[in-house]
């Protein structure tokens, strides 16, 4: 595994899905990978597939939705690590009623809070030493992000659209510092993320759906790009993806 010693790289949903294939793949490149999230087990998972490739991990669990935290978990990785180069923004929510006439309003609250204002927060929290580095920030949101999706649900629609504008400030407000950020807005994608779903999709469904390893290849591409170049927005959808 190259080790190009490119910074520290912070994954929020870290431990499984397209957070753990963007672990593997910075470190490939030689990123220092701190993943978090809720499940200590995941993470070390994660942790550990990244040794097993010659990379650098550690793992921190944290709930994205405790702002306190969030800030503390920021501060913390920056004094261990003597900075904070890089973001990853990919811990995300839905629930399986997702129409108007059956949705549950707590439901939304914990979509919301999850996709969009816990994305702000961490944000937020790494925003200054991004400054101090001129880093990158990946913010996954969703192809429901970037084109109505009638299946989405009305709370992820709503949180992921909102990603877009986020990151559009964030790169208008920050371009000074040298601060670059990515509204990544995937396709369908083969995780256990579409458990949630009202109908979960089948095997043959997800053979043709992108893995999370084409995932992490493309946040890996953002990551990597020279610091005078900004990845605005980066759709990614399978073929069979109408």
């Amino acid at each position: 595994m190259a080790q190009d010693a490119r910074g520290t790289l912070w994954i929020t949903g870290g431990g499984s899905g397209m957070g753990r294939a963007a672990a593997l793949a910075a470190a490939s490149t030689g990123w220092r990978i701190v993943v978090s999230g809720r499940r200590r087990d995941a993470l070390e998972q994660t942790v550990a597939q990244v040794e097993a490739a010659g990379g650098v991990a550690s793992a921190l669990v944290l709930d994205v939705q405790d702002r306190a935290a969030v800030r503390a978990a920021a501060q913390g990785i920056a004094e261990r690590c003597g900075g904070i180069d890089g973001v990853v923004v990919s811990a995300g929510l839905n629930a399986p009623r997702r129409r108007w006439d059956d949705q549950d309003l707590g439901e939304f609250d914990a979509i919301l809070a999850t996709n969009l204002t816990a994305t702000a927060s961490t944000l937020d929290a790494a925003l200054p030493h991004l400054r101090t580095s001129g880093g990158v920030a990946v913010v996954v949101s969703s192809y429901a992000g970037w084109s109505f999706q009638p299946g989405a649900g009305v709370a992820y629609s709503a949180s992921k659209t909102a990603l877009g504008s986020l990151v559009r400030t964030l790169n208008q407000q920050e371009a000074a510092h040298g601060v670059r950020a990515c509204h990544l807005c995937p396709g369908d994608v083969a995780t256990d993320f579409l458990e949630q779903r009202p109908e979960v999709p089948g095997e043959a469904a997800r053979a043709v759906m992108l893995s999370p390893e084409d995932i992490g290849r493309a946040i890996g591409f953002v990551l990597d790009a020279p610091a005078h170049v900004r990845v605005d927005e980066l759709v990614i959808s399978p073929v069979s993806q109408a």
